[in-house]
């Protein structure tokens, strides 16, 4: 029995290469979408930046407007971590990478062409 599951296994090894590549490959894409956003925005409201020196008060933050020359500040006391935060990343990630490898799998990527012969 261990015999014929190690030659399945071995005779699968290109296609776990593979689905582990695009795996790795869309958990990277994802990652890089979801944090690039909040990265910018994190900079952007840090007191340190140029963007925020425009409210000239302590204790407020510019939070970035659709219109350029808009400028809205707000109490930094808007701007804390809350309970939330820990829950809605990760569950963001699991449905764009759960949507990602349905969408690989509905291109058939995985299908091996010996299937195909008739």
């Amino acid at each position: 029995m261990l015999r014929f599951l190690y030659r399945r296994l071995r005779s699968r090894w290109p296609l776990l290469v593979f689905s582990a590549s695009w795996t790795l490959l869309l958990t990277l894409t994802v990652a890089a979408a979801s944090f690039a956003p909040e990265l910018a925005f994190a900079s952007a409201i840090s007191p340190s930046s140029s963007f925020a020196a425009e409210c000239k008060s302590d204790g407020l933050v510019r939070v970035p407007m659709d219109i350029p020359g808009d400028v809205l500040c707000v109490p930094d006391r808007l701007f804390r971590k809350s309970g939330i935060d820990l829950i809605v990343p990760p569950i963001f990630a699991a449905v764009v990478v759960a949507g990602s490898a349905c969408f690989v799998r509905a291109l058939g990527l995985w299908a091996d062409d010996d299937d195909d012969a008739l």
